[in-house]
């Protein structure tokens, strides 16, 4: 592709809405020092299922009319977003969709932001290792040129018949940002639910931190999360805002996609884009103070286009 480079940043305060993918950082409170003790304390299932019991009087009653938790975090120079959700496919479902480096950059088509993502082997090495390139631009239509891209390293890391979790990692984002990490994990709950954590992370240098401020004094002045902190003057919801709140509308912008994604997944395969992008559209508008950008028609011309240009260019 002319004229696109490496870690490319294109000035514009809309790509600071955007949610990288930069995807998601597992986060598992530190175990006690009883834990060398605790045979459960290793394994992945447990905790998960542990987690899902205290979280589970959330996850039945909650803002969002779903099964979901988020949280969200900012220590030091860090900001994360964790998403614990009870999903309706069965782990095998949830696992042949999750467990294919293509399948991912359909997810990530889904975002908003996302203007084109292909699977690429990493040179340099022995083994090279499957990575997602994406590139990352405005919520409007653009040329790749004008975007910027990110390198994501895609690792399967583990696979049975009733757990899996998959790994992203980029080094460089846009603005300033940096180390993004993004983990999902999932385990069976029945033999048709399953209990799912996503967390997306990444890291913000002080000139990151600067076009953030100023994107949130001007662009994006007014948007804000999911977290309520307080009641206003009128008695409606405060909502978190400032980085926190642009952490939460990404973090729940990807967990949507993960889900329209598996609800097509068994689709005839010629209707499946079409679902999965009004699912995500109709799943984003059931909140508009958070995650309204664009008409359904506008965001679904503007991917279909972006989609037939992903499959023509490598």
């Amino acid at each position: 592709m002319q004229g696109i480079k490496q870690g490319q940043w294109v000035p514009s305060m809309q790509y600071l809405s955007i949610a990288l993918a930069t995807l998601f950082i597992a986060i598992v409170a530190t175990p006690s020092a009883s834990a060398d003790n605790d045979p459960n304390a290793s394994d992945p299932v447990k905790i998960m299922q542990a987690k899902y019991a205290a979280v589970e009087p959330q996850l039945k009653q909650n803002q969002f009319n779903r099964p979901l938790v988020l949280e969200s975090a900012e220590i030091d120079n860090r900001l994360k977003g964790d998403i614990y959700a009870v999903i309706n496919y069965p782990i095998a479902t949830v696992t042949a969709g999750l467990n294919n480096p293509e399948h991912w950059c359909d997810i990530m088509h889904l975002h908003i932001n996302t203007k084109y993502c292909h699977v690429i082997k990493n040179p340099g090495s022995d083994t090279p290792a499957t990575a997602l390139r994406i590139y990352i631009g405005k919520k409007v239509p653009e040329d790749l040129a004008d975007a910027t891209r990110v390198e994501f390293n895609y690792q399967l890391a583990t696979a049975t018949s009733d757990y899996l979790q998959v790994k992203l990692n980029a080094d460089e984002g846009p603005l300033g940002t940096n180390d993004y990490r993004i983990i999902l994990e999932a385990v069976a709950l029945s033999k048709t639910k399953t209990f799912m954590h996503l967390t997306y992370s990444y890291s913000v240098s002080l000139t990151g931190r600067i076009a953030m401020q100023t994107y949130l004094a001007t662009v994006g002045h007014g948007k804000v999360g999911f977290t309520v902190i307080g009641k206003k003057a009128d008695g409606q919801p405060d909502y978190i805002s400032g980085v926190r709140g642009l952490m939460e509308r990404n973090t729940m912008r990807y967990y949507l996609a993960i889900d329209s994604y598996l609800s097509a997944a068994n689709s005839a395969q010629d209707t499946q884009l079409e679902k999965r992008l009004l699912s995500w559209h109709s799943a984003t508008e059931k909140y508009p103070r958070q995650l309204h950008e664009l008409e359904q028609n506008e965001y679904v011309e503007m991917k279909r286009a972006e989609y037939v240009r992903q499959q023509a260019v490598h």
